[in-house]
């Protein structure tokens, strides 16, 4: 049986599928806060489960490196425009590091690597540019609202939701994939 999940994926559909990745990377993330505010952690469960991040990753993987792409660069801002999250000062960064995350997992999709090694590639690449964005961003330009050091700060603050999605991507795209078989 084909897998046309990973076989052609027309524009149209990857279109679709980087709108229901942008979407899912506002709601998911307002999910977290609203259970974080509920448990009394404040925003703290966004910043450790890296809800946005899911969605990204997963439509790589499905759809390809376009939709993947395009669902990391425009998560953030549409995201900040309609919750005002995440902070402005994150937004350039964090849109760098999406739009890496999408476009790599969308690249490696075809691959014989198993998905839970193109998640952490992905998540690799996506902080190691990020990291040079920012060093660019302070050393190039003068920028002080930001540290390098930050991508360090915010990888042992997210570690549970790294871990989270070294362990809930796979499956995910394991079920939508046995799902497009059948």
């Amino acid at each position: 049986m084909k897998e046309r999940v990973l076989k052609k994926t027309g524009i149209k559909t990857q279109a679709l599928a980087a709108l229901l990745a942008v979407a899912a990377a506002v709601v998911i993330p307002q999910i977290c806060h609203l259970a974080g505010q509920a448990a009394g952690v404040g925003n703290g469960l966004g910043t450790t489960l890296l809800p946005m991040h899911l969605a990204v990753l997963a439509v790589g993987l499905l759809a390809g490196p376009w939709a993947g792409l395009a669902a990391g660069a425009l998560s953030p801002a549409v995201s900040f425009a309609l919750t005002g999250m995440p902070a402005a000062v994150m937004l350039p960064s964090m849109t760098v590091e999406l739009a890496v995350y999408g476009l790599v997992t969308g690249l490696l999709r075809g691959t014989k690597m198993p998905v839970v090694g193109q998640v952490l590639a992905a998540q690799i690449a996506g902080r190691l540019v990020k990291a040079g964005f920012l060093a660019l961003m302070v050393y190039g330009f003068g920028q002080t609202a930001v540290s390098v050091a930050s991508v360090w700060t915010a990888t042992v603050q997210g570690l549970l939701g790294i871990l989270l999605q070294l362990a809930l991507i796979p499956l995910f795209v394991y079920r939508v994939r046995s799902a497009d078989r059948d």
